[in-house]
């Protein structure tokens, strides 16, 4: 097998087997760059809330908790409860909390909720194990090889890498990432 031929096998075959690779990190990566535009994991809601009747800290035991969770539809989200001072009542729940101050009653709910699609391959872009790093490695050295490979599919002409359209975008595609890189060091 000639290299030309194997080069546009190794580019073929690679771009193929990591194409849904090259779509998780670059839905991933785009939600990762705007990390303090949103979140891209979660969506957040923030509720007041009002409680119907004045309590002390003395009266606030589990069962009191689920009851006021009921309140909001809440009761099945009850992990825990806690009073970080003598007038607030914070509440843990299983996708989010609940903060209220006790003198005047009034508060806040926080729910949490997976954003589809991101949270799963934002999980992923973290590498979450062994077997994800080791495929997310071979990805990485296939990447390189196929922006090797890519450089020399047109033989000739002003496209091909010889070429001032080619040569000309390859230095681009090096000088801008230099240039953004020494900005930001």
């Amino acid at each position: 097998m000639k290299i030309r031929k194997l080069n546009l096998v190794l580019h073929r075959d690679l771009g193929y087997l990591f194409f849904g690779m090259c779509i998780i990190y670059a839905v991933s990566g785009i939600a990762l760059n705007h990390i303090h535009d949103w979140n891209p994991n979660y969506i957040i809601h923030n509720y007041e809330i009002t409680l119907s009747e004045k309590v002390t800290r003395d009266q606030i035991d589990k069962a009191w908790v689920v009851s006021m969770l009921e309140d909001l539809d809440m009761q099945k989200e009850y992990k825990k409860h806690y009073f970080p001072s003598d007038g607030t009542l914070k509440v843990f729940l299983n996708h989010g909390t609940a903060e209220v101050d006790l003198a005047t009653g009034k508060g806040t709910l926080e729910t949490l909720k997976k954003r589809p699609v991101f949270n799963q391959f934002n999980h992923l872009h973290y590498n979450p194990g062994v077997l994800w790093k080791w495929y997310s490695d071979f990805f990485c050295v296939a990447f390189l090889i196929m922006a090797f490979s890519g450089l020399f599919i047109i033989r000739s002409g002003k496209n091909s890498i010889k070429g001032w359209r080619g040569a000309g975008l390859a230095a681009l595609g090096v000088i801008i990432p230099l240039i953004l890189f020494l900005m930001y060091i």
